[in-house]
């Protein structure tokens, strides 16, 4: 009986100290992976879906981290319950609870328009919803910001250890998002680089038929055998 004692209350310690800090590993572990999975500068098409798979796997895991860190130090009353639901309720430290509070809703947020995302990003929906989408999900970022203040400041004093721990984290996230935005700016300037023409008309075979790059109008066809409107072969309708 003693040893049971004995392990539950070690068990206990440990998740009174490490849940939070496995929450935050796990959730910037899901940023990070959720940032490989868009990148296209360095990653193939199947490293990317197994960049996506890691990412949501880490997420979920972050936020059953989050759920035990909760209840645990609303367990150890460490913090009233309502300051869990509410914003800068807790009394001794609203500000760093509070921070953790509104990482915790934004997390919640970006894992379940994650989640949705076909509802939203599906064929036939219109644009802004995605543009919808896009601001509910990166809401992980401002959420993390607020996670890694609230770890570091809001319990017992930080080792040197995990000082060095949520350094490392800044700095792995600041390079992955300088690497996505690098890569959002080469494709940006492959596209603008020059006018992409799709599909252009084919030179006549007689000269002065046709102008390159401007369609031929039909009247100037009197020998074409196809009766498809002109427009209708692929490209010319973009």
């Amino acid at each position: 009986m003693a040893n049971n004692v004995g392990a539950f209350t070690k068990t206990w310690a440990f998740l009174d100290f490490g849940a939070g800090v496995l929450a935050l590993v796990s959730l910037t572990a899901a940023v990070l992976w959720g940032l490989a999975a868009t990148d296209q500068l360095l990653l193939r098409s199947n490293h990317r879906l197994i960049a996506q798979g890691v990412h949501r796997a880490a997420a979920v895991g972050g936020l059953c981290f989050l759920a035990l860190h909760v209840w645990v130090k609303v367990a150890e009353s460490h913090t009233p319950a309502a300051a869990i639901v509410i914003p800068f309720a807790d009394a001794n430290r609203p500000v760093l609870i509070g921070l953790g509070t509104i990482a915790a809703y934004l997390f919640t947020t970006a894992a379940v328009t994650g989640a949705v995302r076909s509802a939203f990003a599906s064929t036939g929906k219109s644009r802004w919803r995605y543009r919808w989408w896009r601001v509910l999900h990166v809401a992980a970022y401002p959420a993390w910001c607020a996670a890694l203040i609230h770890g570091l400041k809001a319990g017992r004093a930080a080792k040197d250890w995990a000082t060095a721990g949520y350094v490392m984290a800044l700095a792995g996230v600041a390079v992955a998002l300088w690497i996505r935005l690098a890569s959002r700016r080469a494709r940006h300037g492959e596209r603008t680089d020059g006018i992409e023409v799709r599909n252009p008309p084919a030179l006549g075979r007689q000269d002065g038929r046709t102008t390159p790059g401007v369609p031929r109008p039909r009247s100037a066809e009197p020998d074409r055998q196809n009766d498809e409107p002109l427009g209708a072969s692929r490209g010319w309708g973009r």
